[in-house]
């Protein structure tokens, strides 16, 4: 009989306890839209409904490997995130502010 992760957890090493909260960490700090969506506890008709468009073009986005900054923006903002651009250098990160206004302008798509 199979045993709930609950149980096994407790017996496992220091360090397989740390390597599994890396992994965990890991795959909750990068996964595509529809599970971020999901994750969120929302269906693409919820979120649909939030940004005034048909369910359809919620499934068409989560599909995309390639949009708009504005219509990324909008759909983490529905979901109540906060997008912010970064760009990652050996020598540290910086966060790109010239799209702060970019959904204002931009169309979206």
């Amino acid at each position: 009989m199979a045993k709930k992760f609950t149980e096994l957890r407790p017996g496992m090493s220091q360090a397989a306890r740390e390597k599994l909260d890396g992994m965990t960490r890991q795959m909750l700090a990068e996964m595509p839209l529809n599970e971020l969506r999901q994750a969120r506890g929302l269906s693409q008709k919820m979120l649909a409904e939030v940004l005034h468009v048909q369910q359809p073009s919620i499934a068409k986005i989560e599909r995309r490997a390639d949009m708009y900054l504005s219509t990324l923006r909008s759909h983490i903002e529905a979901m109540g995130g906060e997008l912010d651009v970064i760009a990652r250098f050996p020598e540290g990160s910086v966060k790109i502010n010239n799209f702060t206004d970019l959904a204002a302008v931009a169309p979206h798509g």
